[in-house]
């Protein structure tokens, strides 16, 4: 497939899932960069497993906090040229580390590089009070704001990225928090209308902005209980405004224990049964060998 081809194929994978959909997470932190492309590739290769994520961090939140980190984007294209099966983003991006006009580029750049198949999450970015979160501001020069602030202008970048991915002309744009000149990305993203936006986060203020721009939500966290407490608030928000609640694909992160895989499967059947057909099953490093196929073979078809 050439690149005019790619560019008019219609979206791979639309944000609503009919039955449950797995995937893996594997955080780019105190970890090789040839471990994780082994567990993706491995992964590429078992339909079970559809679809890959890393996270966005620019410095440690566990074990040594002086150990290596990767930028997730970077990686993330550097696995798409690697990879050809399996969807793909990051779970989720910070909002607050690339300016949105910047980041609709680097997220159209890696919708081409793997053909389509790029899933694009988007959050407020970590609480800049945590102080595990806090130093990655400090560290890179980067400015933090109050949630009012950072919630706000999530709401003005998915607005400005989905106009970026879909406009055939510069445009200008005003907000509260954004002000663009001759605002305009080309190429544009493969997938069409636009890759499938999943926006993580729980409060209320992050679920109104899931609520008006969301394909997918991802509640962050396990538990399970909260996140229908959440739903529930969601499904509100989506009836101010007119919207089909069912329109959006709702996701859960369950951590993966390699030594109590019964607790996983548990996991996935609550989330299931509570209405959160899409998880991403998080592994801890040092990844065994084999261990895409042991998450096909002991937890996603057990569970079935």
């Amino acid at each position: 497939m050439n690149e005019s081809d790619m560019e008019m194929t219609d979206v791979v994978m639309g944000a609503r899932v009919s039955g449950p959909c797995f995937g893996i997470a594997t955080a780019p932190s105190q970890v090789g960069y040839g471990d994780i492309l082994r567990v993706w590739r491995e992964a590429d290769t078992i339909p079970e497993i559809e679809h890959a994520w890393l996270y966005d961090h620019l410095m440690p939140i566990f074990g040594d906090p002086n150990g290596p980190t990767f930028e997730g984007w970077t990686l993330l294209s550097a696995l798409a040229a690697q990879t050809e099966r399996l969807r793909l983003g990051l779970l989720v991006t910070s909002n607050r580390f690339r300016p949105p006009a910047m980041l609709a580029k680097i997220a159209a750049t890696v919708d081409i590089v793997s053909g389509g198949r790029l899933d694009f999450g988007i959050g407020a970015g970590s609480r800049p009070g945590h102080p595990v979160a806090r130093r990655e501001y400090e560290a890179h020069g980067l400015p933090f704001h109050d949630s009012a602030h950072a919630v706000g202008s999530l709401a003005e970048a998915c607005t400005v990225i989905r106009r970026l991915w879909t406009e055939a002309e510069p445009f200008d744009f005003d907000g509260s928090y954004l002000h663009l000149r001759g605002a305009f990305c080309n190429p544009k993203p493969v997938q069409r209308p636009h890759p499938p936006i999943m926006i993580g986060g729980r409060s209320s203020a992050t679920l109104r902005v899931v609520a008006e721009h969301a394909d997918l939500w991802n509640f962050p966290g396990g538990d399970i209980d909260d996140a229908v407490r959440r739903g529930a608030l969601l499904d509100r928000f989506c009836a101010e405004i007119g919207r089909d609640p069912a329109t959006i694909t709702r996701s859960l992160v369950l951590p993966v224990s390699y030594g109590h895989p019964g607790t996983t499967r548990d996991a996935i059947a609550k989330s299931i049964d509570a209405g959160f057909p899409y998880i991403v099953l998080s592994l801890s490093a040092p990844y065994p060998e084999n261990v895409a196929r042991w998450v096909a073979d002991e937890l996603i078809n057990k569970s079935a």
